[in-house]
């Protein structure tokens, strides 16, 4: 008796919406781009994954491992997300930096048009694109690229004239408006390292440890937690090293009275007055922070999103564990996107105490 032959079939390839690359697609997950391409029949183009096109029927919906594959189907590149070159983002990205380039080495603030018309964009799309890849609008980078010199040169140049130029100001009135808003103080006091700005503090007692508060004369400059107090009070000693710090005053225990009081029952809410010092981006994350109401959290995605930059997400991050001003600027609504707290300056156990306190549910929405 003959034995019968042996008969192989062919694997089937999985239907489209099955294979795991389709939700990629779906997502529009610029991570994969580069490692397969899709082609739609209906309507005769090929893409990368991350194409922003309406999604298509995948019935309709053919995967590729190499671009070529794409090629061969006859259909043309899709004009969205140019699948033959680099990606509209890469080229805006690209166009992005050279505006920064303008910003930085132009002597005199350029506009929104001359900026756009300079890599060939009309204004609104620059602005929309420009914002999308640096969290800030051009005319923000340019006021925190001037702020940045201002500081850098109150530091290393022969006198608060040769800074003032050296920011491109030629006004000395337009100098100490703008540049007292920039610094929390006046150039001469920057230049000095902040000597003889008066600091108040004063330190309580919570249910989470100690509690250090201390302002300027604008407002509350810093809050910080901790297990101990002198540790506090060196905290702020190493932030304000040539500040007039003041102590002891039993008038300004008053504001530590209601921060402590904000930290055991939360439901009574905190409404202070702030002295927020830090760069036009952070300062953005940080009124983003403010507006999250208690018994909410959101996660670094989310608050990038909120502040129109969501491409910006690591900085995000950096921006949240830069803040100084604790519980008042709560970062400790921010998780991360599985919806488990991540670090916190002040102590993750803390951080989830204060969440309880709030009621919060920790999850990323």
């Amino acid at each position: 008796m003959t034995a019968a032959p042996l008969q192989f079939r062919k694997q089937m390839p999985l239907p489209v919406a099955d294979d795991p690359r389709w939700a990629r697609v779906l997502a529009r997950d610029k991570a994969v781009d580069g490692h397969f391409w899709y082609s739609v029949s209906t309507t005769g183009i090929y893409c990368r994954p991350s194409c922003p096109s309406r999604a298509a029927n995948p019935r309709n919906v053919q995967l590729h491992d190499s671009l070529a594959s794409a090629k061969a189907t006859g259909f043309r590149p899709c004009r969205r997300c140019n699948p033959d070159g680099p990606s509209v983002e890469a080229e805006n990205t690209t166009l992005v930096a050279k505006v920064c380039r303008i910003i930085e080495t132009s002597a005199d603030e350029s506009s929104l048009e001359d900026l756009a018309g300079a890599v060939g964009l009309s204004p609104g799309y620059f602005h929309r694109v420009f914002k999308a890849a640096t969290g800030l609008t051009p005319k923000s980078y340019a006021a925190e690229f001037r702020a940045r010199k201002v500081r850098e040169g109150l530091v290393s140049a022969n006198s608060v004239t040769e800074a003032m130029y050296d920011a491109g100001f030629n006004s000395s009135g337009r100098f100490y408006e703008k540049s007292t808003g920039m610094l929390g103080m006046t150039p001469s006091q920057y230049r000095a390292g902040g000597a003889n700005e008066e600091i108040r503090f004063a330190v309580g007692q919570s249910s989470l440890g100690p509690i250090l508060v201390a302002s300027s004369k604008k407002g509350v400059v810093a809050i910080f937690l901790g297990d101990d107090a002198e540790e506090l009070v060196h905290d702020l000693q190493d932030r304000f090293p040539k500040a007039r710090l003041i102590g002891a005053d039993h008038d300004y225990e008053a504001m530590v009275a209601r921060v402590v009081g904000f930290v055991e029952a939360p439901e009574i809410g905190l409404d202070l007055p702030l002295d927020i010092r830090g760069t036009a981006f952070q300062q953005r994350v940080w009124q983003a922070l403010q507006e999250i109401p208690v018994g909410a959290t959101v996660c670094y995605a989310e608050l990038a999103r909120r502040i129109e930059a969501p491409n910006a997400v690591r900085a995000v991050a950096g921006a949240c564990a830069a803040n100084k001003i604790a519980v008042a600027i709560p970062c400790h609504r921010v998780i991360r996107n599985d919806g488990s707290t991540s670090g916190y300056a002040w102590g993750v156990e803390r951080k989830r105490a204060l969440l309880d306190r709030e009621g919060a549910v920790e999850r990323c929405r």
